[in-house]
């Protein structure tokens, strides 16, 4: 070890390559023998135990890692060493200061005192991971860097074909929520809002609506979604009361778990709605989704058992799909178990259920617009 090792956190991403070259460039210059530490932080990992798909991954990207590295130093490579790790395989990794203490963990072990951060690295893939983590990195001694590499700049289309549909689907929405604000249905404001919605959705129908709109289909899911609201109410009341119980009680009988299972919803809104529920009835939050995998902690096992029951689950699919997703089995008939495992007995029809998840996939067109 020396002074000028080099810790790598990793993640896959469009700079990657560039920034491997950067340290083994460094580490060539330096003119005293260097390790270069890649290590891939995972931020998920099954409850249960068995083997993680994520940590897979992770092993993979390092093994391409390590050819890029001696690729790129050549004769030097006799010089300088490449290790590489995956980490936070034993901690669930929520936030930067999470990301940062097993960093820091790793590079104290090694004695090493100089992060290089990828100016992509974001493996949180919400906003900004690298202002934070470099100022946790510094205010526990490490020098914190990043690579100085190119940025790829990714530009999407900005506007998309648009229709009738979508002009509809824009002016309804817009002069809705004007006459909503308004506060009192006069003549004056009907006509500003349709004026208002009108210009709104001729200007912006190529830009806030993606790919063809269902109007009835829309329509229908606004109905049920009428429905969906007081059933969540209910449940919320249910919930409140339970938790209420538990926190009277002189021994305060809670057991606190994080469970994960697999969700039968697919595509953005759904998985979203379905979170936000269970966020928002006491007792359970969402940590963390990533496709139809969640991640939830729970208060009691009666909350967690009212997970797995799949209550708030069917009535989303309800929403988005129509009843007939109402019929697909619950998490619990799925195999889904309170320590986030999959129960042997109950998972052989597995191909099954998956096979039945794709026909109502397939019949309602994704569920969204």
């Amino acid at each position: 070890m020396s002074g000028a090792d080099l810790l790598v956190p990793v993640e896959d991403s469009v700079s990657l390559r560039q920034t491997v070259a950067h340290v083994a460039e460094r580490a060539r210059d330096a003119g005293v023998p260097v390790t270069l530490h890649f290590v891939c932080p995972i931020s998920e990992r099954p409850v249960g135990g068995g083997d993680s798909e994520v940590a897979g991954d992770a092993e993979a990207l390092l093994d391409r890692i390590e050819v890029w590295a001696e690729e790129d130093l050549g004769e030097h490579s006799e010089d300088v060493s490449v290790v590489t790790s995956v980490v936070g395989a034993d901690v669930y990794l929520f936030n930067p200061g999470d990301y940062a203490d097993v960093l820091v963990a790793y590079a104290r072990r090694n004695g090493v005192d100089t992060v290089v951060l990828d100016p992509e690295f974001n493996p949180l893939g919400m906003a900004p991971l690298l202002p934070p983590l470099e100022r946790e990195l510094e205010a526990a001694g490490l020098n914190a860097e990043l690579a100085p590499v190119e940025r790829a700049t990714r530009r999407g289309p900005l506007t998309r074909p648009a229709g009738l549909d979508q002009f509809v689907l824009l002016f309804a929405s817009t002069f809705g929520f004007y006459l909503l604000i308004a506060g009192e249905l006069t003549v004056f404001n009907v006509a500003t809002g349709a004026v208002t919605g009108t210009i709104v959705a001729a200007l912006l129908r190529r830009i806030t609506t993606r790919g063809s709109v269902d109007l009835p289909g829309l329509a229908g899911r606004l109905g049920r979604m009428a429905l969906y609201v007081p059933y969540l109410l209910w449940e919320i009341v249910k919930a409140n009361i339970s938790i209420a119980k538990v926190v009277l009680h002189p021994r305060l009988p809670i057991d606190p778990k994080v469970v994960e299972f697999d969700a039968a919803v697919w595509s953005e809104l759904p998985a979203t709605t379905l979170a936000n529920s269970i966020t928002l009835t006491p007792g359970t939050l969402t940590v963390d989704v990533t496709q139809r995998h969640f991640t939830v902690h729970s208060l009691t096992t009666g909350s967690r058992s009212d997970l797995l029951a799949g209550g708030l689950e069917r009535a989303v699919r309800f929403v988005f799909y129509g009843r007939a997703a109402m019929r697909l089995p619950t998490p619990a008939e799925r195999g889904e178990t309170m320590d986030g495992s999959v129960d042997g007995a109950r998972s052989d029809d597995a191909d099954e259920v998956q096979a039945a998840i794709e026909r109502v996939e397939s019949d309602t067109g994704g569920g969204e617009e």
